[in-house]
């Protein structure tokens, strides 16, 4: 355990600590079926402050902000909330601040921790694992240095670690071919799915409105939109609109965002140790990140008896996330186990006990992809996320709703004129 004073979180202030703990009350899935009778019931007027279209990671967050802030908030999804296609609909995401250095993230993601604590503590329920997180570096530089020094300045846990260290304290992995590591005791695993569906209920339960519906793409007049459409004809009017659709954004925008962002597959598979070892726990090991593997394998323990998690961050080959069946590949499975056989070798040849296919929603440059519409002022495109963007979901939402509202400052890196369209 390292020192107390280095644990200390950042405050939660801008996520509002007087919201009173609640308990959730027949489980969040059973809340968000009966959310769209609730919201008509409670929304006796056909106008929203804003409209949020996309109830993922993002779009949650955002229309959390935005309500805490006062406002009147219609979030809507076609599939519902944090649903199996979405890219907030797996079982674990990592949370962890070593970005290369990047200030940007590094910074998001410390705030967000708070936030995915405070959720967490609301319901008081496991949305968080800290089961720490360790990134494995086929090499020692400058660079990695830069990093530590950021997040020791931001007060975060971390430490460098040579591969001896790490060999004895975790001797399941096999650290040929490792240089250093570096150690995040207080990150660890976000329960996506789970995660975001409670916050949708808070969301819910303190007034929001929920509605299932799929939209078309919007049209509008010169300079602004008025209200966005179901497929069934229902209008949806608002002063504003925040479109967090993920990979289904090229398909509502394919002028404005088109090819700069384009959905790929990625693989993701879950291996059942042997019974009664407990190596593999997320008490005896920590999420992890192998730099040094050519296809940069990530994985967590066996979190929830779901398994030993292990997925591979290069991008896949382009994926409609309506049309695309999701079944892994006799292929894939064959390279996954080969590279287990070489750093995690007792887990080889145990059974795959879960699969699936998930999508990566990329830009070109991997930054998120947040700024108003270049036509109609009034409606903002929140998406990128480019296989690392959950863990940002507090702070991306505080972002959004600081743009919308007026009192927010732009990150040049994010803006549609930072990414380019894909070739």
């Amino acid at each position: 355990m390292t020192d107390p004073g280095r644990n200390r979180l950042p405050t939660a202030a801008m996520l509002d600590a007087s919201l009173s703990r609640r308990r959730l009350i027949g489980g969040v899935a059973a809340g968000l079926v009966s959310a769209p009778a609730r919201a008509q019931q409670a929304q006796p007027r056909d106008h929203w402050d804003f409209v949020v279209i996309g109830a993922g990671v993002f779009g949650a967050w955002t229309a959390w902000n935005l309500q805490r802030r006062g406002k009147r908030v219609l979030l809507v999804d076609a599939w519902g909330v944090a649903h199996n296609r979405s890219s907030s609909g797996g079982e674990t995401r990592l949370i962890r601040t070593e970005y290369a250095g990047n200030a940007l993230y590094t910074r998001w993601a410390w705030e967000s921790l708070a936030g995915w604590h405070a959720l967490a503590k609301r319901h008081q329920a496991p949305l968080f694992h800290q089961t720490g997180a360790l990134y494995l570096y086929p090499q020692d530089n400058a660079q990695i240095d830069r990093s530590i020094a950021m997040q020791r300045a931001l007060d975060i846990p971390i430490e460098k670690l040579a591969a001896p260290d790490m060999a004895k304290r975790w001797p399941q992995i096999d650290f040929g071919g490792i240089a250093v590591g570096v150690m995040q005791p207080t990150m660890g695993a976000l329960m996506a799915r789970n995660a975001v569906q409670a916050l949708a209920g808070d969301f819910v339960k303190a007034g929001g409105s929920f509605r299932q519906v799929a939209i078309d793409p919007p049209r509008a007049g010169q300079s602004s939109l008025d209200a966005v459409t179901g497929t069934s004809g229902e209008t949806l009017p608002a002063t504003q609109f925040v479109f967090a659709c993920g990979p289904w954004l090229p398909r509502l925008f394919p002028d404005v965002v088109g090819s700069r962002i384009v959905p790929t597959r990625q693989d993701v598979f879950f291996f059942a140790p042997t019974p009664g070892d407990a190596r593999f726990d997320g008490a005896h090991l920590p999420a992890w990140v192998d730099v040094s593997s050519k296809d940069l394998h990530y994985g967590f323990p066996d979190i929830e008896a779901r398994g030993f998690k292990i997925a591979l961050d290069t991008h896949g080959p382009k994926f409609d996330p309506d049309g695309s069946d999701r079944r892994i590949t006799d292929q894939a499975l064959s390279d996954v186990r080969a590279y287990l056989a070489r750093r995690f070798p007792d887990l080889a040849r145990r059974p795959l006990a879960d699969s699936r296919v998930c999508q990566y929603e990329n830009t070109d440059n991997g930054h998120l992809l947040i700024d108003r519409h270049p036509v109609w002022h009034n409606a903002w495109i929140v998406g990128g996320g480019s296989g690392h963007g959950f863990k940002h979901g507090p702070a991306v939402g505080r972002y959004v709703a600081e743009l919308a509202l007026g009192t927010g400052k732009a990150e040049p890196d994010l803006t549609l004129a930072a990414h380019r369209p894909h070739g």
